[in-house]
């Protein structure tokens, strides 16, 4: 369907690709993969048409309609969110208002043999025969499925869409996406500002109603979920494999293994031709072999090893003192803004050493209750942290409290305590900051590198209760694996707010599900929770 040809992207003396083909066929699922400035989010821009390459071309069918959601939006409108998300029929409303002026212009016009006449009939039998060629849908339901789906509610139709984060504005722009159904989906991180609710009915669109999909993702769930072909972009080149995330990773390092004994071979026939090229250099007898092993040697192709990250750095957050037996405590406590009620005499004890998680579609009070659990909003009821409590918050807005003043290094260091300094450089560069990058000021970092910064910070100081709203969105996979083995080796309490459903896994035993300004305890692992809500939560969503 579509055709990547010698695609190549150079800039500063640096190749970033080169001589990259692919095609897109109808219904691929594809699973764009590799590291964090291999270039994927270029790959994806080019295709999308936003960004030219060096070399190379992109070709498209006549009629193919291509969508592109990117990885940040920075729009900014005044209309309501349903009148933005409908801008996705503007084809075809402008079509039945042209149509409507038209046969409006007919019934009052007399000069039936004029030119003029016979040109507005032709147009409107043009266009008739497109706008009544398109299935009879119902727009507005439509819409209004699409944004119930991805998290909005009913009353949020009629807000302005600067009234919302970036976030919901995402959402908006993914529901136009969605209603267009185009030829090919083009998706960078679509999953970092929409809930579980909101990514499992992402999902089921994308599997059942869409047509090919390419996406970028770090959540390794979603990608298995969807996808059914890999492409991974590395070392300037691509691999292409017809299998889902977790299977490419198999066939992987079978590649690898077979790379490793390749280039292993190809060094002792490289020794063996050099040591007879320096045994017999100047032995009239041998000039002519020897002249001819040197020409080999000069034109054979180095085999090349994938770089993997083989390094096996553990993190352990620092022991500190032992809290009392119920680190948290939640006694009937409502929560309102002016006649919005968030949640309604909510109960919850956390008993020291358990990791308990929150859900529930955005908007619900999940970020609410955490702040009402650490004071800084006043609530109705009681919320109470034990005795000797000390926590270590992640924020959605962490990086917003960095010192920008200091550099990336310093920022580390200044927590760090003891053995753990020595390996600060290592802990940086599971983070992916390597090289110059520690040396950079926080004041010059992206928003993503600061929330990064923010969680090795965070990963380094002694804390015995850690409420963490959001933590994965700007970690690549190995950063999300780091963390989530700090997570299971921690020794405290944990309140996690997450939509990753593998970083989640495994890290609870106990679930509240905000719901209907209501919290509901569930004593079951997240895992078990999302299964039996999956079905339900697709029924209520009514796609």
């Amino acid at each position: 369907m579509i055709s990547v040809d010698a695609l190549a992207v150079e800039f500063s003396g640096h190749t970033l690709f080169s001589d990259v083909s692919f095609t897109i066929n109808e219904n691929d699922k594809i699973a764009l993969m590799g590291k964090n400035g291999a270039g994927k989010s270029t790959m994806m821009k080019i295709i999308a048409g936003v960004q030219n390459g060096t070399r190379g071309h992109v070709r498209y069918p006549k009629e193919a309609v291509i969508a592109y959601l990117p990885q940040h939006l920075l729009t900014e409108d005044n209309t309501t969110v349903f009148d933005e998300a409908s801008k996705a029929f503007s084809h075809v409303y402008t079509m039945r208002d042209e149509m409507d002026a038209l046969n409006k212009q007919l019934e009052t016009r007399t000069d039936y043999e004029s030119d003029e006449y016979m040109k507005i009939i032709e147009r409107v039998s043009d266009l008739g025969e497109k706008y009544y060629a398109l299935e009879d849908v119902n727009y507005d339901a439509e819409v209004e499925k699409a944004l119930k789906g991805l998290g909005f509610k009913q009353e949020d139709f009629t807000r302005l869409t600067n009234e919302f984060s970036g976030g919901w504005r995402m959402r908006i722009e993914l529901a136009k996406i969605l209603l267009k159904k185009p030829d090919l989906i083009l998706l960078d991180e679509p999953t970092n500002h929409i809930d579980i609710e909101s990514v499992i009915w992402l999902e089921d669109f994308l599997v059942n109603k869409a047509n090919a999909v390419v996406v970028i993702s770090h959540d390794k769930a979603f990608i298995d979920n969807i996808t059914n072909r890999t492409i991974e972009v590395t070392m300037g080149r691509i691999y292409d494999y017809k299998a889902n995330y977790s299977h490419y990773l198999q066939l992987r390092e079978d590649r690898r293994l077979h790379q490793i004994k390749a280039y292993q071979e190809q060094q002792r026939f490289i020794a063996d031709n050099q040591a007879f090229i320096d045994r017999f250099k100047g032995t009239f007898s041998k000039t002519n072999q020897v002249t001819s092993r040197e020409r080999m040697l000069e034109k054979l192709e180095i085999i090349e090893v994938d770089d993997v990250d083989t390094s096996a750095l553990k993190l352990r957050f620092p022991k500190t003192q032992r809290s009392g037996d119920y680190p948290v405590t939640v006694k009937d406590v409502s929560k309102s803004y002016d006649q919005l009620v968030v949640f309604n005499n909510a109960n919850m004890s956390i008993a020291r050493g358990e990791k308990v998680c929150f859900v529930g579609r955005n908007g619900e009070g999940k970020s609410t209750m955490i702040k009402a659990i650490l004071g800084e909003i006043d609530v109705e009821g009681e919320c109470a942290l034990g005795h000797n409590v000390k926590v270590g918050y992640f924020a959605q807005n962490q990086a917003a409290l960095l010192d920008e003043g200091l550099t990336v290094f310093q920022t580390v260091d200044e927590v760090a305590k003891g053995d753990i300094r020595t390996q600060i450089k290592n802990i940086l560069g599971r983070f992916m900051f390597k090289g110059e990058d520690i040396d950079k000021k926080v004041s010059v970092l992206s928003g993503g590198e600061k929330t990064r910064l923010a969680m090795v910070k965070l990963l380094l100081e002694p804390v015995n209760l850690l409420i963490l709203d959001e933590p994965t969105n700007h970690l690549d996979l190995k950063s999300k694996d780091v963390l989530k083995e700090a997570l299971l080796d921690f020794d405290g309490t944990l309140i996690l707010v997450s939509h990753d459903r593998d970083f989640l896994q495994g890290l609870s035993n106990k679930v509240f599900e905000f719901k209907d300004k209501r919290v509901i305890e569930h004593f079951e692992t997240v895992d078990d929770f999302l299964v039996r809500n999956r079905i339900e939560s697709l029924k209520a969503i009514d796609l």
